[in-house]
Parts: structure tokens; sequence; C-alpha cells
């Protein structure tokens, strides 16, 4: 297995620390209001990530983290007067609903900054101690010139960086160097604070990840991911201060996920093209939101539309098809074991499985993955049929489930919600012939005859039959 590494610029052949087990810490969100669609393709892609190595057999420990104490949390608490703890509460329940609708696994721990106080302290503590870090007037600064490899993730050295450190470093003239951030703030008016032992005040949002992530997962993790506007500044000062403090390597492969654009433009608030994971849920199903995520690589800009998400939705409902199709044959077919030239297919139907592997093997390539399941659904559909035996549909039915499980797509079932649909149209056929509505009577049961699905009308009530 090969993953492209940010640190290198490079695919690298994948080794974890412990044979079995990896270790990874993905950036969460904060939690101040609904997650957007640029952050829901970043939990989604590493979700995937997560659930293929679960499928390659590896035990995963998948960390990610809520920042639940940060600028915009305290301006909304005081707009809306109540407590950070309270806007971080809400939200955080918020976000597990989107992300259960999306279909994305619950992290093995979701640890919130607050939760880590007294380590985030004994962390900076400890650069302080190191002559990594100095106090101003209650405020801690991370020294960036005394980290030398600074800039080793972004690809850029110091000097580079602080030439444009006007436009994206939050400058302060308390500070020794332009290009030092912080690791603790002084309380301002208005603020949550805890004390420490440079006075009231609150963490840093880069010592939160780098101490969680020490915390529970240890010195060194194997993966560390997030989104592509994360490599500077974030990732880049998790580095500096975790290494400074452990002399040890923070992680051993970093990934990144790219943005999305709106119809070919950057997504942004000022352009008003910014959609939440909640307003998509509302149109469209997970599978469909997933599908659409994944049709690209993840280091590749994806480009969000409507009509993009409909032709998405479209190309699914081609391998749902070929699900209820197999679960309709299984009602069926007459044969129960296969015969030679089935045992034969299945070795065929095998070597899908093998594509896959190889594709995601490939830095977890789910867009050629997903190009497997398609041709693999073609295939089936040509060759499973109501002469095959109970066996081959069921191995059939099986293998499309187990290629999809890993993208977090085509687990369910589509007989009970086309014997719910029939049901409903029926009833519906009924209320009509009630309304003397012969038209629209006549016009359900053609629509049913249509789909293969023919109306018996009994002293019992109406029954229905595959033609």
């Amino acid at each position: 297995m090969k993953i492209f590494n940010t640190m290198t610029n490079r695919k690298e052949e994948f080794i974890p620390i412990n044979p079995k087990e990896v270790n990874m810490y993905v950036c969460g969100p904060t939690v101040y209001n609904f997650f957007h669609i640029g952050n829901g393709r970043t939990f989604i892609v590493f979700d995937a990530v997560r659930r293929y190595l679960e499928y390659r057999g590896y035990k995963v420990n998948f960390v990610q983290n809520f920042t639940d104490i940060d600028d915009k949390m305290i301006k909304k608490a005081n707009e809306q007067s109540t407590t950070v703890k309270d806007i971080g509460d809400e939200y955080i329940a918020e976000y597990y609903k989107d992300a259960d609708a999306l279909n994305i696994k619950r992290a093995t721990v979701n640890p919130r900054a607050t939760e880590f106080i007294d380590e985030i302290i004994a962390f900076v503590k400890e650069l302080v101690e190191k002559g990594y870090a100095y106090e101003v007037d209650g405020d801690v600064y991370f020294s960036t010139k005394k980290f030398k490899s600074y800039g080793k993730l972004s690809g850029q050295n110091l000097d580079e960086l602080k030439a444009g450190a006007s436009e994206r470093v939050n400058l302060d003239e308390k500070k020794n160097d332009p290009m030092d951030f912080a690791v603790w703030k002084s309380q301002k008016p208005g603020e949550p604070a805890w004390q420490s032992p440079w006075g009231m005040g609150r963490p840093g949002w880069h010592i939160e990840c780098s101490c969680m992530a020490h915390k529970l997962l240890g010195d060194t993790i194997d993966i560390h991911a997030g989104g592509e506007d994360l490599v500077f500044p974030h990732h880049e000062n998790e580095i500096a201060q975790s290494e400074s403090r452990t002399g040890k390597p923070f992680a051993n492969y970093w990934m990144h996920s790219a943005f999305i654009n709106i119809d070919n433009k950057k997504m942004s608030k000022s352009l008003n093209n910014f959609f939440t994971a909640r307003e998509m849920l509302q149109k469209y199903n997970s599978d469909v939101i997933r599908l659409f995520m994944l049709a690209g690589h993840y280091r590749t800009q994806l480009n969000f539309s409507i009509e993009l998400l409909d032709s998405t939705k479209v190309s699914l409902e081609r391998l749902y098809n070929a699900i209820s199709n197999l679960e309709n044959l299984l009602e069926e077919v007459k044969r129960q074991n296969l015969n030679d030239d089935e045992r034969e297919y299945t070795k065929n139907l095998d070597s899908y499985r093998d594509k896959y592997i190889e594709k995601m093997d490939d830095d977890f390539n789910t867009a050629d993955a997903v190009s497997v399941i398609f041709d693999l659904v073609r295939d089936i559909n040509s060759n499973v049929n109501a002469g095959s035996s109970k066996d081959l549909v069921v191995y059939s039915l099986n293998l499309i489930k187990e290629l999809g499980e890993p993208l977090g797509i085509l687990q369910k079932t589509t007989k009970g919600s086309l014997e719910e649909e029939i049901e409903n149209l029926i009833a519906a056929r009924q209320q009509a012939r009630k309304d003397k509505n012969w038209a629209l009577s006549d016009k359900i049961r053609d629509d049913l005859k249509s789909r293969g699905i023919v109306l018996e009308d009994t002293p019992q009530g109406v029954r229905w039959k595959k033609a």
C-alpha cells in the first residue's frame, strides 16, 4: 500500500509503527456552526481511508478532535448571551447528526480541546523550559527560529515564509519575530479562561491538536490528516511544537484533501456560494453525496454543482438497480448450488476484488475503485439471471456490497423500500377509486405494470405480484 506523503511530496510504501494497528489523527471542526461541504469532503475522504485500512485488516485508532474554544465561538456566545460551552455542546450534537446521516463512522475518540487544559498547560510549560517558547504579558509564543526545520511540511524556508507573513500570519508587536505563534493567550474581557503559570488565559489553536494527538496516540503517530488549507500554518506549527518537545517525528505520513469549487468558483461566504452538509442532505441521500465526493481522487480539486450531483444520483441508481435485481432473483431462482461453470465464473468475479484493492492500495484511489465497481455490476448484469444458482446470486450480491463498504455506499437493501413504495402506490390508487378519479387510478396501475408489477383485485383486497 502506498500513500502520498505531503512531507516528502511523493508516494511512499505505508509501513505502520505496529504491523496490525494504525494510529490516525484527523483535524476536526470548530464547533460554532453547521459544517459545510468542503469540511464534508475532508470528513468523508478520511472516513473512507479509515474504512479501507480496516478492510485490509488493520485496527485503526481514529481520533478526530473538536475545537471547542476559539475566537469565532467566543464571538457567537457573546452575541447570543450564552456560554462557549453551550455553543460547543449544541454544534457537536449537530455535527453528529450530519456525520451520522453521511454514514461517517464515529471516531474511536472525539476529544474536546477544553478537556485537555491541564495537559496543554504542561505542554506549554515544557516548551518554555526548553527555550522553544517565551512569555510576554501573559501570552506565550513559540519561537519558530529555534526549530531549525520550520517550514519542512509546506516546502518553504523561514525567510520565504517571513516575506509573506503580513498576508498569512497575525502580526503582533509583542512577538520577538513575526513568524512566532501563540501557544497560550492571555484573557481578554468577556472570554472564558483557565488559571496557568502565566495568568488567566486559554490555549492557542495549534497547541490543542498537538496535545490531544500526543496524549491519545503517543509521541509519533502513523497518519496525520486534514484539508490542504491546514498544511500552513496549522500543521506546520503542530510539527514545530510537537517535535521540539519530544525530539521525535510527530507523524510518519501527512495526508491532505483538496478543496471544493462551487460551479468552477472557489467556495466562499463572500460569493454566497456556500452550502452546508445539512442543506445537501435535505436533497440527496448519503450514498449520492459520498459517491460524488469519492468519484474524484482526494488530492484533486473537486467541482461541485447541482447538475453533477444529479448525474451522480443517476449513476448510483444503476448500482442499486443491480442490487435490486439480485435481491429479486433470490426469490426466483430454483437451484441452490454452484455448477462447474459458475465456480469458474466466481474466479472472474474475484478478479474485480483484486483490481479494486490494487486501485485503493495506490494512495486510496477511490475514483478508479468506483470504476471497478461499475465494471463489476455490468458483468453481473450480463451473466447472473433467473437460470443462475442461489449461491451465485448471493456471491454476486455480497461482492458488490463488500466493495462498496470501504467507500460507505451500497449497503442499503432495496427490498423493503420497494415493497413499501408499491404498497403506498396501491393505497393511493384505492383512494383515487374512492374519489372516482379513474384517470389517476388507471395511471398508477399502468405505471406499476410497466415496472413488472401486476395488481389483482380480490375480495380480500388488492394483491400484487411480479409479471
